[in-house]
């Protein structure tokens, strides 16, 4: 999947570059030189919502198989709800380091969402509100998993990050990463907002491990847990919950 930024001032940022060496640069979506899937970078300057929305629909009307990522001088949970509710795949600041940029291309290039922590912890409380599992399919999700996978899954479920659930469970953030990456391809899913809304159960609280029923040992051959596909809508209606509070 190609790398294009689409920005205003037509340069690429050094963090841009160093993330994604073969990246181009466009101004406008109408110059995009390639018809293959590609994963737009869409730099989004202070004040300019309208210049957004429109370039995020044509590059949807045109490129059906890309990916779009909002990158932000100055990040708000409005526009990141505005964003990832008409189909962007991430959304972050444009200034982040290039490590981080390169771990979000991973996250997205795989089908996932990109989020800031706040919007992260933002949209799984609003999940919770909207989006609840039976019991038994929550229990069946981790049952799948180790004991150890079980405790990360379920602080990573209320939006902590790897370095608040290493210390809460006194290990390391390298272990958090490999516990996570574990858990997310035996339930099959893309991300941690996918792994919140499967340990959501219907009473609309996270799952409890001393909930989990003992049948991980049985067979070992039983399905991954597929998240729901409302992430566009939890964001949209609770976008919609701020503009009627506002």
């Amino acid at each position: 999947m190609r790398d294009i930024f689409i920005c205003p001032h037509g340069n690429l940022l050094e963090n841009w570059s160093e993330a994604c060496p073969k990246a181009l640069v466009s101004m406008s979506v109408v110059t995009v030189p390639v018809n293959e899937p590609v994963l737009f970078w869409v730099h989004a300057n202070a004040n300019s919502q309208a210049w957004l929305e429109k370039t995020m629909a044509e590059i949807t009307k045109k490129f059906q198989a890309s990916k779009i990522v909002v990158l932000a001088n100055s990040p708000n949970q409005a526009e990141a709800l505005a964003a990832i509710s008409k189909g962007a795949a991430g959304y972050c600041h444009a200034y982040s380091a290039a490590s981080v940029l390169i771990e979000l291309k991973t996250v997205v290039s795989h089908g996932g969402i990109w989020l800031g922590r706040d919007l992260l912890q933002t949209l799984i409380g609003a999940s919770r509100e909207l989006v609840h599992n039976p019991s038994e399919q929550v229990h069946r999700a981790l049952s799948l998993l180790t004991p150890r996978e079980r405790e990360v899954a379920l602080q990573a479920s209320t939006g902590l990050s790897n370095k608040e659930i290493a210390r809460v469970l006194k290990i390391t953030e390298r272990t958090v990463k490999a516990h996570i990456s574990a858990t997310l391809e035996k339930l099959g899913l893309k991300d941690r907002l996918q792994l919140a809304l499967v340990l959501n159960n219907k009473s609309g609280e996270p799952a409890q491990i001393s909930k989990v029923v003992k049948s991980s040992k049985s067979t070992g051959t039983s399905k991954k847990a597929h998240a729901p596909k409302k992430v566009q809508s939890i964001a949209n209606q609770f976008k919609k919950k701020l503009e009627l509070a506002a």
